[in-house]
């Protein structure tokens, strides 16, 4: 199933989406419908991470926003916290042995100062192995959360008005995205969400303004390139207008 926007007055979309970002749901139902405990279906998930980045930099795609963890999520079961944290480190250090040789650079944003030290050191040893790939860059949103997004960046802002280093008047959209966690990188061409779901879940509330939507039932552990490309392929079908006629 999609959610599609259709014009006739407007123009074609490119033949590759520049930003693809997922929302990769679905890992929990999976290990349930196995009768596994859920880590098993973050496990799985992890594998389908993997094959999404190295097909997303086949299709030469330049970013790749992955919805990790939310800042909801602290809220689960600390002990699927602690696998998942645990889990994370793990994954991190693979791909960084691996993905990191293939031109994959790992940016995070979100609010990453909630993540426990272990983890925090890891990213920082990623981030940094991986700083000047190039061939496609995974940003990975973590402790993410839409609303905090903009409330900091809002928070920001009043306080350079506060220093008389900003008017204001001299607020404008660009000036707001520069205070984002995505400051810097284009807003997101195309948003997948897997497991049928249709929300957004606080995911990029301000970038995807005008996103394109596509919504699969595939859980996110079965998720693979065949899907990201049958995404890409309905995007191609779409035709653009950012609120034009």
């Amino acid at each position: 199933m999609t959610l599609t926007r259709r014009s006739e007055a407007a123009t074609p979309a490119s033949r590759v989406p520049r930003h693809v970002a997922i929302i990769m749901d679905g890992n929990g139902r999976w290990a349930g419908k196995r009768k596994l405990p859920r880590i098993a279906g973050h496990r799985e998930g992890a594998k389908s991470v993997e094959d999404t980045i190295r097909a997303a930099a086949e299709m030469g795609i330049e970013y790749l926003t992955l919805y990790a963890f939310s800042v909801e999520n602290w809220s689960r079961p600390k002990n699927e916290i602690k696998g998942l944290m645990g889990l994370l480190v793990k994954v991190l250090r693979q791909y960084q042995k691996t993905l990191g040789k293939e031109g994959i650079r790992v940016v995070p944003i979100g609010r990453l100062s909630d993540l426990p030290p272990v983890v925090a050191g890891q990213l920082a040893e990623t981030v940094k192995a991986t700083e000047k790939n190039t061939r496609l860059t995974v940003l990975l949103a973590l402790s993410y959360g839409g609303r905090v997004e903009i409330t900091e960046a809002c928070r920001s802002l009043a306080q350079l008005a506060v220093e008389g280093k900003i008017r204001p008047g001299d607020i404008d959209e660009a000036m707001i995205s520069r205070h984002l966690y995505t400051a810097g990188f284009p807003d997101p061409d195309l948003l997948i969400r897997t497991s049928g779901e249709m929300r957004l879940s606080n995911f990029l509330l301000w970038q995807a303004s005008y996103t394109e939507l596509f919504v699969t039932p595939v859980l996110w552990p079965d998720f693979r390139k065949k899907h990201l490309a049958e995404a890409v392929a309905d995007f191609n079908q779409r035709q653009r207008r950012f609120g034009g006629v």
